[in-house]
């Protein structure tokens, strides 16, 4: 097994690029994209860097140049033959061809566009603006730059005995959050760690070490390139920025109020069975469910991502159960912020009344809180989002509006026109 410490004490641009391919992303990146390839290539969107651990001054940690160079480099990048081929030719979640051939070419000749950085007050302003099809690609190496570079920073001035130190505990650390997700029966868990991951060398090991200590339980990892060398599932379906832009073309409040299910009605034209997975919670999680058409019910399963999960939880059984649907026969999806703890605790309430996946993310491929001085190495909540399409302002709400984003005069109307009422504001850890 590859020696990280070393390899980490050695680093060089031309071993370790941080990206160092366009598969280094999310699967639901290319789904999306395939997405928005058919029906919204010229939509011109901008998208932008937040960082929500504001007391961190990451323009003081990460190097301007270093930041430069790495985000220069992945703007060079090209698929590769083989990646071409994997491609075309791979079973995705039990089919075949999910990717088209009008997608496959189109991202063949892929390059990543221009950038724009500046720095306010300690903090990066990095910035994409271009049609929808080609900004939407930044947002996985964008985080996944500025997050490694951060870390590089930090060990910088470690020697090779207490990186060797450092690996070993944050290695025990996972392989002992193995051991107990080994207990939990009827368990289906993957890899969602790497936008915010340590580095890639390390999210490829926790890749490893999870295929290894879970066997079947291990339904795979987000990451495309991962999981192209390690010949295990790539996973993933959706996310928010769908329903944002949908929202943000809509000309009226009508025509607000439906596009978070146009966004359904076409993703379902485009894909099936375990790719039908609804991420209810952009404008919140319970209006969604209470106007949702009878179609919406018949989809696989539920992403419960920033509702508390146990809540969350008994919402969509509650909302299955409305519809005549068993909600044993339907799939619930825990992703925020999880850890081990917190995974157990879904398990024993839910285990048996539903079926439950686990996207495991940054506290799988990024846990390294307290193992240096000062919190140095924990992570910090770094997110990249569409924040304007075709020259209007996007808008998220939540479950929980700590993570809420959009013009305040905006995030009022679209309260309004989806009923969403007092929400309780819940920490954002990552």
């Amino acid at each position: 097994m590859l020696d990280l410490a070393k390899r980490v004490y050695d680093h060089s641009f031309r071993i370790d690029p941080i990206v160092r391919s366009l598969l280094d992303t999310d699967f639901y990146k290319l789904l999306m994209a395939q997405t928005i390839l058919r029906r919204h290539p010229a939509i011109e969107t901008t998208f932008g860097i937040t960082n929500r651990t504001r007391r961190i001054r990451i323009a003081d940690e990460v190097d301007a140049g270093l930041l430069r160079e790495q985000l220069d480099h992945a703007r060079t990048l090209r698929l590769s033959k083989s990646e071409i081929t994997w491609l075309r030719g791979n079973v995705f979640r039990g089919q075949g061809r999910i990717l088209g051939p009008e997608f496959v070419a189109w991202f063949e000749t892929f390059r990543l566009p221009d950038y724009e950085l500046a720095v306010h007050d300690g903090q990066y302003e990095l910035t994409f603006h271009g049609p929808w099809i080609e900004t939407t690609m930044w947002e996985v190496p964008a985080l996944a730059i500025l997050n490694e570079l951060r870390a590089r920073a930090v060990l910088r001035g470690l020697g090779k005995l207490d990186l060797q130190v450092l690996y070993a505990r944050a290695m025990t650390r996972v392989w002992e959050k193995i051991e107990r997700l080994q207990k939990l029966p009827d368990l289906s868990v993957a890899d969602f760690g790497t936008r915010r991951r340590h580095g890639f060398l390390w999210q490829d090991w926790c890749v490893q070490a999870m295929a290894e200590g879970l066997g079947g339980a291990f339904l795979g990892t987000s990451n495309c390139l991962i999981a192209a060398r390690q010949e295990v599932e790539p996973v993933g379906t959706n996310a928010h920025e769908l329903p944002m832009v949908y929202a943000a073309l809509a000309e009226d409040d009508g025509a607000l109020s439906a596009a978070p299910y146009a966004v359904l009605a076409d993703w379902q034209e485009d894909y099936g069975g375990n790719l039908l997975v609804i991420l209810p919670d952009t404008y919140g999680t319970t209006g969604f469910l209470a106007n949702a058409p009878d179609w919406v019910s018949d989809w696989t399963g539920i992403r419960i991502d920033s509702k508390d999960p146990i809540e969350g939880g008994e919402e969509v059984i509650r909302f299955w159960q409305a519809r005549g649907h068993d909600p044993r026969d339907k799939l619930a999806i825990f992703s925020d912020g999880l850890d081990i703890d917190e995974i157990e605790r879904i398990h024993a309430r839910f285990h048996g009344r539903m079926r439950i996946g686990y996207g495991w993310g940054t506290l799988l491929t990024n846990d390294f809180r307290g193992l240096l001085p000062d919190g140095k190495l924990d992570p910090v909540s770094i997110v990249c989002k569409v924040t304007e399409a075709k020259g209007r302002p996007t808008v998220k709400l939540s479950d929980n509006p700590t993570k809420a984003q959009g013009p305040a005069d905006e995030v009022a109307r679209y309260r309004r026109v989806f009923g969403v009422g007092e929400q309780e504001a819940l920490p954002v850890l990552v």
